[in-house]
């Protein structure tokens, strides 16, 4: 039966293929489909800015001199790939004289084995993109652990957050002008860019304020959309020419979006929201484009079975973090 670890079930293409297959589990911003995904061969990513500027043309003279136009300085800001590994065993033991139920082949039970293994694997790789999308669109991208900075996309850039107090605590916040305020800043940032709509991710606390207030109320009583607010509070519902929506991630006690806390982000932007995945440190994966996941296997001493490993290599960036608007419940964001 140990022949069946040396199979073709481990090798490294057969177990990257397996673990790209391995059903997707839902996170949000995966959805949506926001993130243009594309494999590198390197493990670095250059973000070049073209801070074009928009000048009035100065009345002068005729014959005198014109007014003369700079060309656009050009920067190029490099981002490191992350390398995010993680392994698992499968002991021999655990395949040893077993077989599926109804079936005379050994190999159905070791794949079955590994692909529990290689599920468990992904999902975890999978809440962590989702984690560092969440945090591109916060412009803080931060390690697992919630406090190492991988990536400070404001401090990179050299720009400063755009903010809103949406003040939620008084009744008589006139909220659809907050709408207006916050449309009007993306509409700002993004200049020629156009855009198809606005989408809020909301943090526990503020979804609650959001759905409560007066103000909202009002504007659904006696509406038709009224249902929306009547229903599911968990459903997301468009107010102000904004949707709005409760995110819902939390790992242990760390809060993908910090309750008090929602960020406007706009949607149909080319190239707002990338993915760049490197490839995986394997000599198989040399001089190759990166792919979201790898996985590989090899032996454990005295062959009592095999160690998995699966990786990805990704980094999630918003080119123009100053188009998402961060929302405070109240004001300071207290």
């Amino acid at each position: 039966m140990l022949d069946v670890f040396k199979s073709d079930l481990f090798t490294t293409m057969s177990l990257t293929a397996a673990i790209q297959d391995v059903p997707y589990v839902p996170r949000r911003i995966q959805e949506l489909g926001w993130f243009d995904e594309e494999g590198i061969r390197d493990t670095t990513v250059v973000v070049e800015l073209d801070n074009s500027t928009l000048q009035l043309v100065e009345e002068r003279p005729r014959g005198s001199n014109p007014m003369v136009i700079t060309s656009d300085k050009r920067d190029g800001i490099p981002f490191r790939t992350t390398h995010l590994p993680e392994t698992a065993t499968i002991m021999a033991d655990e395949v040893v004289g077993v077989r599926e139920f109804g079936s005379q082949d050994g190999r159905r039970s070791i794949q079955s084995v590994r692909d529990k293994r290689l599920e468990k694997m992904r999902r975890n790789l999978d809440a962590t993109h989702e984690w560092q999308r969440i945090g591109a669109l916060k412009g803080l991208i931060l390690d697992a652990d919630g406090t190492r900075v991988i990536a400070d996309l404001f401090d990179r850039f050299g720009l400063t957050q755009l903010t809103v107090d949406m003040e939620l605590a008084t009744d008589t916040t006139p909220v659809r002008s907050k709408c207006l305020d916050i449309l009007e800043h993306i509409e700002n940032e993004l200049g020629a860019w156009p855009f198809t709509g606005v989408r809020v991710f909301c943090g526990k606390e503020f979804w609650r304020s959001l759905i409560t207030h007066p103000k909202v109320e009002e504007t659904y009583l006696n509406h038709a959309a009224a249902a929306q607010l009547r229903g599911d509070v968990r459903e997301a519902f468009e107010f102000g020419g904004i949707i709005w929506e409760r995110y819902r991630g939390r790992v242990s006690s760390q809060a993908y979006i910090g309750d008090d806390e929602a960020y406007a982000c706009p949607e149909g932007v080319p190239d707002l929201y990338i993915s760049r995945f490197a490839p995986a440190d394997y000599l198989e994966a040399v001089d190759t484009v990166g792919l979201p996941y790898y996985s590989m296997a090899e032996p454990l001493p005295m062959s009592k079975g095999l160690q998995l490993e699966a990786q990805s290599n990704p980094i999630h960036l918003v080119t123009r973090p100053r188009a998402i608007i961060k929302l405070n419940r109240v004001n300071g964001g207290g």
